[in-house]
């Protein structure tokens, strides 16, 4: 049993209003792909890396494993044209085997923790299945311009990365969301689509996905007062 990490790094990060994916964005002189990417490196769970990425930037990725000492990578092949094809491409780009572990993690959530990222882990190769989430905590509505009706926050979890799962419980999923030519929001939805209960484990508030402007500015500023 292996344990690899796909990196989905496709984006355009374009509500960010940079020149350049948001992912390459240097923050104290490092692109933030690779502060994600180098939890993955020190992690003692992981044997492998494989990054799906938009094809005009993957030289660059390529250059910054080899600056980095990232020697985990060992794929670095194009993206798709949604997350869903881009992690396709990454399961497809190599033999696995049904006992190994997939963890997919957003190019865009630098802070992930070891203790996060070694539950996780853990967590499905006992059973299969774990997704990274935490409890909402504010008040939640459905509408549209005007609040239709509340949920119960007790039961409302906000998913985030890394998503791990057996390789087997993985393929089928996407086995089936192709057939059924099904495009899901991440792989814990085509998990539960397929028939397949995907556990829950708790993350952390500080594993947020760097989407706008003002979570660049959040994440500099951890960077810069923790000296990352």
């Amino acid at each position: 049993m292996k344990t690899a990490a796909i990196i989905p790094a496709g984006g355009k990060g374009t509500r960010t209003d940079l020149e350049i994916p948001k992912q390459f964005y240097k923050v104290n002189g490092k692109e933030l792909i690779v502060y994600t990417l180098e939890v993955f490196q020190r992690s003692l769970n992981i044997d492998e890396i494989i990054i799906a990425a938009i094809p005009n930037w993957i030289e660059k990725l390529y250059e910054l494993s080899e600056k980095y000492s990232l020697t985990k990578v060992s794929k670095i092949i194009e993206g798709g044209i949604t997350r869903q094809h881009s992690v396709y491409n990454a399961l497809a780009s190599r033999q696995f085997s049904d006992d190994d572990i997939i963890a997919v993690h957003d190019a865009a959530r630098p802070l992930l923790s070891q203790s996060v990222l070694n539950r996780v882990i853990e967590t499905a190769k006992i059973g299969g299945t774990a997704v990274t989430a935490i409890n909402a905590r504010d008040s939640l509505f459905k509408g549209d311009s005007s609040v239709k009706s509340y949920l119960d926050r007790e039961n409302v979890f906000y998913a985030q990365t890394p998503q791990v799962f057996r390789f087997d419980i993985l393929k089928d999923a996407f086995r089936k969301a192709k057939l059924d030519n099904f495009i899901g929001t991440d792989e814990s939805m085509l998990v539960l689509r397929n028939g397949t209960a995907v556990k829950i484990v708790e993350g952390s508030t500080r594993n947020f996905k760097v989407t706008d402007r003002e979570d660049l500015e959040i994440f500099e500023s951890i960077v810069y007062r923790n000296k990352l």
